[in-house]
């Protein structure tokens, strides 16, 4: 499942190896089963070394690589193997962005805050960047850590401008309209194994031989590059989403590079999760969170008119589906692109009013809404094409998947007889995987010894869809000392420096003084968003553009 966690660990705005140890003390590092051999040991050692030295010449962001630069933002580049087996052949420069600390306390203007380092953040994806994040620093939540910390944002490899991959001409990436049928017929999934095969081969012909080096265990090693190229002798972390799962491979693989590690909306670590069970659970997850934003439309009947139950509500995205199967909102707006809308209030439920008015005025005769909110934009289909192949790519690379149709259809079937809302959507968009013309990986079992890690911050709702929350509790299982912070009966994919003042409050008490609150601790959830039309759509990423 993509994921729409560009800026989740900030609100609503806008991954073993041997690497040279922190200080200019020996190399200590450690192999891990899954991990591939010495080569990619000594390559991960040389890159940091020559990272260490070369620095970062921080200037003026290009509008290629950040069109609008928010003020203060300057940009640099870090080079990197493309293959650490061979650290000396080609080499890709990654995309890095930064705003410095301010020192100044937010709360006494007078008072000079020390500077505590770089803080390097990750929304997820795999496919998303994060150059806009430093500019999170200006948001309430954001202002005394940003006092503290240089924010960094970065784009992975394959992000961007991130020797950037593709898998189909951008201009034929959206289509629509188009189907989303919850029970397949036969002859629709034939359709979809065609395109989903169509696919791979695109990802072999445009991206070629590199295309295998596109993978998590090379995120990993790429964000100790980062971290040495900032002159940091310690990471200071925020991953969110996809970027728990490669976070908690930096941990297993450079322990003693770890300073401190918050990792929001936590991903399942399991190797045998990793990546096609967890895109059923995330499934099953899904129709939970389908029905807790129904249930508060039901609640809310008086404004929406869409029924006063569940049930009702469901009649009535029902009945939508059909209707825009037979005639596609302006022409553009099919069942999948209501499907791709509805989603993204799976994910944070400040969509929710927005979404509830725009279906309850196209049942009431007033299509605009839904058109304005659903149809694809042409303008993003080059940024959504490349995170869609950068997702893929990494996927598919990271561990086996089933190459058995068969596999797929019975297990895709029985789920979608109990979760039918985004179970099939979601196989279709992994299909490529079971067709990948690449070599698989075997995942990295993640597991830190007690003291071998400084405690890791994991941040997680209880009802998140796209981050289930066992894997929250398998993340704090596996990595010894840390400690799991939940919002209780929340669904927000991302909460760290939300609204949600009591996780907001631990996560500053983490990165600036180091404290925990024991192994576990709880909040409240935070309020539901009132029943009103949209005013403006809160800056988010598209589930269709940057998964997990």
């Amino acid at each position: 499942m993509r994921d729409a966690a560009l800026y989740a660990a900030a609100g609503s705005l806008l991954l073993t190896t041997l690497a040279a140890a922190p200080a200019g003390h020996a190399a200590a590092g450690r192999v891990a089963a899954g991990a591939p051999g010495t080569a990619e040991l000594h390559g991960a050692e040389a890159a940091v070394a020559r990272a260490r030295t070369a620095g970062i010449d921080f200037g003026a962001c290009s509008r290629a690589d950040v069109p609008q630069a928010p003020k203060g933002l300057r940009c640099g580049t870090v080079t990197v193997p493309l293959d650490y087996a061979r650290p000396n052949g080609p080499q890709i420069k990654l995309t890095v962005s930064r705003i410095p600390a301010t020192q100044r306390d937010p709360r006494n203007s007078k008072r000079k805050v020390p500077r505590q380092g770089a803080l390097v953040y990750n929304p997820g994806g795999p496919g998303a960047s994060s150059v806009y994040f430093p500019a999170i620093g200006a948001l309430p939540p954001w202002k005394r850590i940003a006092a503290a910390y240089d924010l960094v944002g970065y784009a992975p490899r394959g992000v961007g401008r991130s020797a950037p991959l593709s898998c189909e001409d951008p201009k034929r990436f959206f289509k629509g309209p188009t189907a989303s049928p919850a029970h397949p017929s036969e002859a629709y999934k034939r359709q979809r194994i065609a395109q989903a095969k169509a696919y791979a081969r695109g990802c072999a012909r445009r991206s070629g031989s590199k295309l295998r080096f596109f993978t998590s265990l090379n995120n990993a090693r790429d964000l100790d590059v980062l971290r040495a190229a900032l002159g940091e002798d310690r990471l200071t972390f925020v991953g969110a989403s996809y970027g728990t799962y490669f976070g908690s491979l930096y941990a297993a693989m450079f322990p003693t590079h770890v300073r401190r590690m918050v990792l929001d909306a936590a991903v399942n670590p399991a190797p045998e999760k990793i990546w096609y069970r967890t895109n059923l659970d995330q499934s099953a997850a899904f129709e939970d969170r389908w029905a807790d934003f129904r249930d508060w439309i039901a609640r809310h009947h008086d404004v929406y008119r869409l029924g006063d139950t569940a049930g009702k509500v469901q009649r009535s995205y029902d009945t939508a589906r059909n209707r825009l199967a037979g005639k596609a909102a302006g022409g553009k707006v099919g069942p999948e692109q209501l499907q791709n809308a509805f989603l993204t209030a799976g994910y944070y439920d400040d969509f929710w009013p927005s979404r509830a008015a725009a279906l309850s005025a196209y049942l009431h005769g007033d299509p605009k809404l839904l058109v304005r909110l659903a149809a694809p934009r042409p303008e993003t289909a080059a940024e959504a094409e490349n995170s869609s192949a950068v997702y893929t790519a990494v996927e598919c690379n990271d561990a086996p998947w089933p190459t058995d149709w068969k596999v797929w259809d019975r297990d895709n079937t029985r789920l979608a007889r109990v979760a039918p809302f985004e179970t099939w959507d979601n196989a279709w968009m992994n299909l490529p995987c079971a067709y990948w013309p690449a070599a698989r990986q075997q995942p990295l079992d993640v597991r830190t010894g007690p003291g071998e890690l400084p405690p890791v911050l994991i941040l997680a709702a209880e009802r998140d869809a796209a981050a289930p929350y066992p894997g929250a509790l398998e993340m704090n299982r596996r990595l010894a000392g840390s400690v799991l912070v939940t919002e209780r009966d929340a669904g927000t994919h991302g909460i760290g420096g939300g609204p949600n003042t009591c996780v907001n409050g631990h996560l500053e008490a983490y990165l600036l003084e180091g404290r925990v609150p024991g192994r576990r601790a709880s909040c409240a959830p935070h309020r539901l968003p009132p029943a009103v039309g949209p005013a403006k759509e809160p800056r988010r990423g598209s589930p269709r553009s940057g998964r997990r």
